[in-house]
This record gives structure tokens, C-alpha cells and sequence, in this order.
């Protein structure tokens, strides 16, 4: 990055835009060939962010929606990490936004029609900024898999959705997080889309017993790279980080 650029993606590592078996993929990807554009300064160069834009509880999804003297349901977790780049230097300032179903599998978003009920008391989504060693970390309750309208019997794994915005715009990241001993991650579509195992590998969240609370929650480590020829999987589209 010498010149002032970002590492270049590699295509053979991230999914194809079109991919028949997830069946949104059809209609997102491109209709003409790709372009190859140099990154311009404002790319480069910024969004910034700080810790006074977060609010007290925003990296913890077990309180920022829960009433007064009650909780969410499910099993308590915590996700923790390091946002790198490809030579694994720490990435300070990132924002990371994170979204997730319920312990139920099931979102609180208007169009999910999934028969899950609704938690009152978790919201399903949050933020937080790294470190200045690239860590950030964030409470919430573990989601619930959830059948979609697919295949004909198609379920999506347990996961997390993480939006990240890097040192500058060319940076940017949205992705999934997977965890650690759940058989549905090698059967989902969306999943299958990515050529390489060890690039479906870097979305699973593997159990950190160090980081674990005690009669509290169960920590997963889930470490991020943005940019380059092994960078974080970027869900199925070609723009972007």
C-alpha cells in the first residue's frame, strides 16, 4: 500500500455475484462486465469516528432494549475480536454495527414473517468502535437458526451480520458470522456460494474459553480482515471492502 491504495481483492477467494442457488443472487448481480477503477483520495481517506457517538449501551444487546428489571431470552454470549488488514496490522477506529435474529430466529424487522415470537425485551442490534490494538468486543444473546423461502426446505444457520466502515471508504465490509459446531453452516446456500473452505473457515466464531465469563456467557472470537487477497467474505456482492 505504497502508493496510497488499498490491497486489491482477490475474485477467485470471495463468492461469485451469481450464484443460482441462493435465488436473490439473480437478480443482484451485475448485467455487464466488471470495470476496473483506481481508488480516489476520498476513498482513502476517511469516514472517522469516536467513542462520544456511541451511547453507554449500545455494544451490549443483552440491556439496550431490555425493560426495567427483566432480560432476553436465550444463551448469554459474548463476541470479541480484532479488526486487521492483510499483513495483520490492527485497524483502530473502525465502526462496527452488528444485527442479529433473536434466540427464537427471529428478527424485529416488519417483513419477517418467520412464527417466532418476538422478544420484548432484545432489540437485535448494536455498535461499537476498535481499539486503537484493533480489538472491539460486544454482548448479546446467541440467534436462533430460521427457514427462508429459498428451497424447499432451506434453514439459515446461527449468525451474526456485521457492517464495518475501515480507514476509508474502499474499506467498507458487510458480512456474517457464523459459530463454532453448528452443522447447518456446510448446508446453507448463501454459505455454499464462497469457493474456498478456508474462506468459509474465517466466518465461523470459534469458542474462547479465556474470554468466557464464568455463570454468565459463553465468548466466541471472531477476528476481520478488511481488504486484500484473504480479506472477510463479503456476503455476495463485488463491491465494496
Amino acid at each position: 500500500m505504497s502508493d496510497g491504495s488499498f490491497f486489491q481483492r482477490d475474485r477467485d477467494w470471495q463468492p461469485a455475484a451469481l450464484t443460482p442457488q441462493y435465488k436473490t443472487s439473480l437478480k443482484r448481480s451485475p448485467t455487464h462486465a466488471l470495470l476496473s477503477m483506481d481508488s480516489s483520495i476520498s476513498e482513502r481517506t476517511g469516514p472517522t469516528f469516536n467513542q462520544n457517538m456511541l451511547g453507554e449501551l449500545d455494544n451490549d444487546l443483552v440491556l439496550n432494549y431490555a425493560k426495567d428489571g427483566e432480560l432476553p431470552v436465550g444463551e448469554r454470549i459474548i463476541v470479541q475480536g480484532r479488526v486487521l488488514d492483510e499483513n495483520a496490522r490492527p485497524v483502530p477506529g473502525v465502526l462496527l454495527e452488528f444485527w442479529q435474529a433473536n434466540a427464537g430466529g427471529r428478527y424485529r424487522h416488519k417483513k419477517d414473517g418467520y412464527l417466532a415470537p418476538l422478544d420484548p425485551n432484545f432489540g437485535g442490534c448494536g455498535r461499537t468502535i476498535s481499539a486503537a490494538d484493533g480489538s472491539y468486543a460486544f454482548r448479546s444473546i446467541k440467534p436462533g437458526p430460521y427457514p427462508w423461502p429459498n428451497g424447499v426446505n432451506d434453514w439459515r444457520p446461527s449468525h451474526i451480520h456485521f457492517s464495518l466502515f475501515g480507514s476509508g471508504f474502499a474499506q467498507r465490509l458487510i458480512t456474517q458470522m457464523y459459530f463454532e459446531g453448528d452443522p447447518l453452516i456446510w448446508k446453507c446456500p448463501i454459505v455454499s456460494m464462497i469457493p474456498n473452505k478456508g474462506g468459509i473457515e474465517q466466518l465461523i466464531a470459534r469458542i474462547d474459553m479465556n474470554a468466557t465469563m464464568p455463570m454468565d456467557a459463553i465468548a466466541y472470537r471472531f477476528d476481520i480482515v478488511l481488504r486484500g487477497r484473504r480479506s472477510t467474505m463479503f456476503e455476495n456482492r463485488l463491491e465494496g471492502n
